[in-house]
């Protein structure tokens, strides 16, 4: 079978899901008038397929998960947004007068998040924006963005990333899922399999789809809080708190230490 072009998936769906809640711009048309839902496709490397319902990307604070409220209330300083997507966060926190930068590698997520009126945004890397001279109090990887640590090998090159972009006495405030709890056999197979290769049980390797695009394979972590610590060692980051009121989810504190 024919593969797919690569494109910016992200970009193109959170644009989308944009357009069906504001009704501004092009809407995907179920054959009429009526705009269908935007469903964002997520293929894991085993070929289970799960869809998700993009629209989460462009939800007003009133419909968040408990946890992202308190998270936004342990921020302080000059705020990182990392994998801001359309600004969901950043958004609110410029809304409460909090300095905020907002970072993708989704130039098509970027735009949303402008349009939206988030004023300042970086398309790039965590490793390319390092070089800059702005520095940070508190980096945010909220959405499930642990995962961005993806694996043994990842996550010290993106934890340097964000000791140099930090100032003294730093944190990183980031939301994870425990994925260990599941007895549905495709998943526990999954993490099996991934051991046996020397890699984490929930190290995910996915790729998106969206209409006629996919992205390149990429890694992806769900990890749990001891697998974290364990990513922590040898890092000027120390794990300072865990929240686990919403389990699976929790949200980890990490200080930087000099």
């Amino acid at each position: 079978m024919e593969q797919p072009p690569i494109g910016d998936v992200f970009g193109e769906l959170v644009r989308d899901a944009y357009a069906v809640r504001s009704g501004i711009g092009p809407r995907p048309l179920a054959g009429g008038r009526v705009p269908r839902p935007v469903i964002e496709i997520i293929e894991r490397d085993d070929g289970l397929i799960n869809g998700a319902p993009a629209d989460q990307y462009v939800a007003e604070p009133d419909e968040w998960q408990p946890h992202d409220h308190r998270a936004l209330r342990m921020c302080r300083g000059a705020v990182l947004d990392i994998g801001c997507g359309a600004g969901r966060t950043a958004l609110e926190l410029q809304r409460r007068s909090m300095a905020v930068t907002g970072l993708d590698i989704s130039a098509g997520a970027i735009e949303v998040a402008r349009k939206r009126g988030l004023r300042d945004t970086v398309i790039a890397p965590v490793d390319e924006y390092a070089r800059t001279t702005t520095r940070y109090d508190t980096f945010l990887l909220l959405g499930n963005n642990v995962g961005l640590l993806e694996g043994r090998d990842r996550a010290p090159v993106f934890l340097a990333a964000l000791a140099a972009l930090a100032r003294p006495g730093a944190r990183i405030i980031a939301q994870g899922t425990d994925p260990y709890g599941t007895t549905d056999p495709v998943h526990v197979g999954y993490h099996e399999r991934n051991r046996e290769r020397g890699r984490f049980g929930g190290q995910l390797r996915l790729r998106l789809r969206y209409r006629l695009h996919a992205t390149n394979w990429f890694d992806y972590l769900f990890c749990s809080v001891a697998e974290l610590e364990e990513l922590l060692q040898g890092t000027p980051w120390r794990l300072k708190s865990v929240d686990e009121q919403d389990r699976p989810y929790y949200l980890a504190v990490m200080e930087l230490h000099t």
